[in-house]
């Protein structure tokens, strides 16, 4: 999952970090990418909203 759409979900990089109950310092080192145990969080916080893995996987295969 793009770091970009958690954003777009939650509308702000502090809502997002308060959400996970992380700091917006957290979030801001992901890179592209949300790392995949916080994507599974996401999942179930958003009651599938957001998908783990979805994006990630469709771009990995060659």
């Amino acid at each position: 999952m793009k770091r970009q759409t958690a954003i777009d979900y939650y509308g702000s990089i502090p809502k997002l970090a308060q959400a996970l109950k992380i700091t917006y310092e957290a979030v801001r080192q992901w890179g592209d990418e949300v790392p995949e145990l916080r994507q599974y969080q996401l999942e179930k916080l958003t009651d599938g909203a957001l998908k783990a893995g979805q994006e990630s996987r469709s771009q990995s295969v060659a």
